[in-house]
């Protein structure tokens, strides 16, 4: 299995990155967002990996934290969350912050997850409880890094924040909704990854 990647970052386009280790192989990482705005273009990084592997494709699945891709694993221990759902788990919230709403029993927060419904996220409580009680996550808030990655204009960066999101499972409306509001004091985003954490936020607020 191959749990862990050390290379430098070939190649950026939200959500995966290809990372080309010394022995001269390139590795593509579906990361969740946070993670993967972590990422500088032509720099080293060292990312914690899940193999997955279905009857029509061998993926990557990648964690800058370990303890996050700890939670990963549970998440798709269990009956009808697959890789995809666990990922857009990480990608609305942290590990920690997971965590904190499965042991305030919070099926709002949970809800407000793309591809959750009330009786997904009522069953992910019962379930987690147990799966992640002795998972020592990170209590800090994750801190998305402003990352370059080299674009044509404003409507490539909005086009493929956007099309990140739907890709995790948000409804283009409220991907659309998200970045309107990211963008309504004014502000101009000279690249992705700057409008991608502008977003996330949003998506906080918004619980």
């Amino acid at each position: 299995m191959i749990g862990l990647i050390t290379g430098q970052v070939q190649y950026l386009m939200v959500p995966t990155a290809c990372i080309m280790t010394t022995s001269g192989v390139g590795y593509d990482v579906e990361l969740p967002l946070p993670s993967f705005c972590q990422l500088h273009l032509n720099e080293q990084a060292s990312i914690w990996t899940h193999f997955h592997v279905r009857e029509d494709a061998q993926l990557l699945y990648g964690f800058i934290d370990r303890k996050e891709r700890d939670v990963f694993r549970q998440l798709i221990k269990i009956n009808g969350v697959g890789a995809k759902m666990a990922l857009a788990m990480l990608s609305a919230m942290s590990g920690a912050e997971l965590k904190m709403h499965v042991e305030q029993e919070s099926e709002t927060a949970l809800t407000r997850i793309p591809g959750i419904g009330k009786k997904t996220a009522q069953r992910l409580l019962i379930e987690l409880k147990d799966k992640l009680k002795n998972i020592d996550v990170d209590n800090t808030s994750l801190e998305l890094t402003h990352q370059s990655v080299a674009v044509s204009d404003e409507g490539n960066i909005i086009a493929e924040v956007e099309g990140a999101l739907i890709s995790l499972g948000y409804k283009e409306k409220e991907a659309q909704q998200a970045i309107k509001a990211a963008k309504s004091n004014g502000e101009v985003f000279a690249d992705t990854q700057g409008l991608l954490k502008a977003t996330l936020q949003q998506f906080q607020s918004f619980k």
